[in-house]
């Protein structure tokens, strides 16, 4: 085990590696709404919310799953819970990027600053709350 993979863990790479497929269900689904018609913002919002559901099915199965519910009322407030972890990332984003536009920062370098805090954010919330009280 080098001294990175000891640092980072499987499930900090996995969630990572869930973390990519989200977004890019996300992006998927929004440029093909967009392309159907849709306007951008709920193009927008139908895609961060398939995003969402791509993320909890990777993280329940495959990145937290020692932490994951049983079925019934504390896997659905655990679903609560994901869901709730997803809008502080979303927040987290949306604030950096807005923060980066009132300092003249160009907005893609904003918005890959907002993705690598909200990141690390909704990793800590969801191995620490979110999946932590299951395991």
């Amino acid at each position: 085990m080098t001294l990175i993979s000891g640092l980072l863990g499987r499930t900090y790479i996995r969630y990572g590696l869930a973390s990519v497929l989200a977004l890019g269900s996300d992006m998927g689904l929004f440029l093909l709404f967009l392309r159907a018609g849709f306007s951008p913002a709920p193009a927008s919002a139908l895609g961060y919310s398939f995003g969402i559901l791509v993320h909890w099915l990777i993280s329940s199965r495959l990145v937290f799953a020692q932490g994951a519910a049983p079925r019934g009322p504390e896997r659905t407030r655990q679903k609560g819970l994901f869901v709730g972890s997803a809008l502080v990332g979303l927040a987290i984003t949306t604030a950096i990027v807005a923060l980066g536009s009132q300092l003249g920062l160009m907005p893609m370098i904003a918005k890959l600053i907002a993705i690598a805090v909200s990141f690390q954010a909704t990793y800590i919330l969801r191995k620490a709350i979110v999946f932590a009280s299951a395991a």
